[in-house]
């Protein structure tokens, strides 16, 4: 970085991140090109290594390095493969097979993880490992540590349903399954996690353990650090642009939980009165011995019940499995975004301490010194890497909720046939025999 006084953050004040030039970029041709104040998705972010692009399959980058792309870029991507079914991708991983393991001091369950991939860091087209709750556990810590610019999709929650149900029912470990494959596929298509050395071990390494024995990360020492630095200061100014996505999670994670608890209710009113046809059809079935004028419209009545208990049943396993599980890894996903924001806030305190402290020191220095340079830059990649991501986030967010609605109307339309059509041609056959 070429010497003089220090600049002011890139992305704050009237500027917007269409200005920013990735600090990773390397261009010797091409010029950032400035725009308005209005915020733009694309980020120029030229690379080149000698006369080669330095571009990878899936439009990733080494561990070490950030975001490859324009953040529109990225999406554009995404939908190709999507359009395509996934034929140009180069890693594909799966969980399934789930295994009750008894030993003397714990029970647990773990799972298989298949990988298929074509890409040159790996040494085996295939790999099948067994893992558990913990070791995905450890692999989410370690992309944090090593990627703490970027949102790490998170993990169902270990103890949400924990003195509930048994977490060893088949419903459970299936529903604790279908969360860790998403999770694992979510980071198979970033474009950037994708390559990290430890979801390379995660995916192939037999045994964890001599992983998980290793010293503490020296980002992590790195990030406990600029927590101490920055421990009493308060930013100058938050760009608006992290600001306003600061509130719109508060507000998102809020309705969220409140359509949460709301669905729960209704699950479980829904069992309630389930339990109450079950109880209620089989009376009408005992009083048809009774009556032989009345056996045949009463057998009727009993079998309408039993359509409504079905349907009933259906409509509260649906909502149970596929709705419940996607708002709670949304509430869960607002919760990791926000810990990245506080980073990203944390770093540019520790850039604007530093800069202060310069400004006390009244000396005349020809160059800015090395640490604040850093730190500029420490503060440009986490502004780049939070927004790309924020907005694969909020595709891949359109989608699922998309998918889900239209899913639970589809099966609330389902339901109603099934208890208003059905049932009443039955009951009027029975009626007027």
């Amino acid at each position: 970085m070429a010497g003089g006084p220090p600049k002011a953050l890139l992305s704050s004040g009237p500027h917007s991140l269409r200005d920013m030039p990735h600090p990773l970029a390397v261009s010797s041709s091409e010029e950032a090109v400035g725009g308005d104040s209005t915020p733009s998705p694309d980020l120029l972010v030229a690379r080149s290594f000698g006369d080669k692009d330095l571009i990878l399959p899936n439009g990733g980058t080494p561990a070490g390095t950030s975001s490859p792309a324009s953040s529109s870029s990225l999406l554009n991507r995404l939908q190709l493969d999507d359009e395509i079914d996934g034929e140009t991708r180069d890693l594909f991983v799966t969980v399934d097979d789930p295994k009750k393991h008894v030993c003397t001091m714990e029970t647990y369950i773990t799972y298989r993880i298949t990988t298929k991939s074509t890409r040159v860091e790996f040494d085996l087209p295939e790999y099948s490992v067994r893992r558990r709750y913990q070791d995905f556990d450890w692999l989410r810590s370690k992309l944090e540590e090593s990627q703490p610019t970027h949102l790490i999709p998170p993990l169902p929650e270990k103890f949400v349903v924990k003195g509930v149900v048994d977490r060893f029912s088949e419903e459970f470990v299936e529903t604790r399954r279908k969360a860790l494959d998403k999770f694992l596929k979510r980071i198979t298509d970033h474009p950037v996690l994708s390559f990290n050395e430890h979801f390379n071990v995660f995916l192939t390494a037999k045994d964890l353990n001599a992983y998980r024995k290793q010293g503490i990360a020296l980002l992590t020492r790195v990030g406990e650090s600029v927590k101490h630095v920055t421990g009493g200061y308060k930013l100058r100014s938050r760009p608006l642009e992290f600001a306003a996505i600061g509130e719109y999670l508060d507000t998102f994670a809020l309705k969220l939980g409140t359509i949460d608890r709301i669905a729960q209710r209704i699950i479980k009113e829904e069992i309630e009165y389930l339990v109450e046809l079950r109880e209620y059809g089989p009376v009408y079935s005992t009083w048809s011995a009774l009556e032989g004028e009345l056996a045949e419209p009463l057998e009727g009545v009993s079998a309408c019940i039993g359509n409504c208990s079905t349907a009933l049943e259906e409509l509260t396993d649906d909502m149970t499995e596929d709705f419940l599980p996607v708002l709670r890894e949304y509430i869960l996903y607002s919760d990791s975004m926000k810990s990245v924001l506080k980073k990203r806030d944390q770093v540019q305190a520790e850039y604007e301490a530093k800069l202060e402290a310069m400004a006390l020191r009244k000396e005349d220095r020809p160059k800015v010194p090395a640490d604040v340079e850093k730190c500029q830059d420490r503060v440009e990649c986490f502004n780049a890497d939070l927004k790309a991501d924020m907005e694969r986030w909020q595709n891949n967010k359109r989608q699922d909720f998309r998918q889900l609605l239209m899913g639970l109307a589809d099966k609330n339309i389902q339901y109603y046939e099934k208890v208003h059509v059905e049932p009443l041609k039955s009951v009027s056959r029975c009626t007027y025999a």
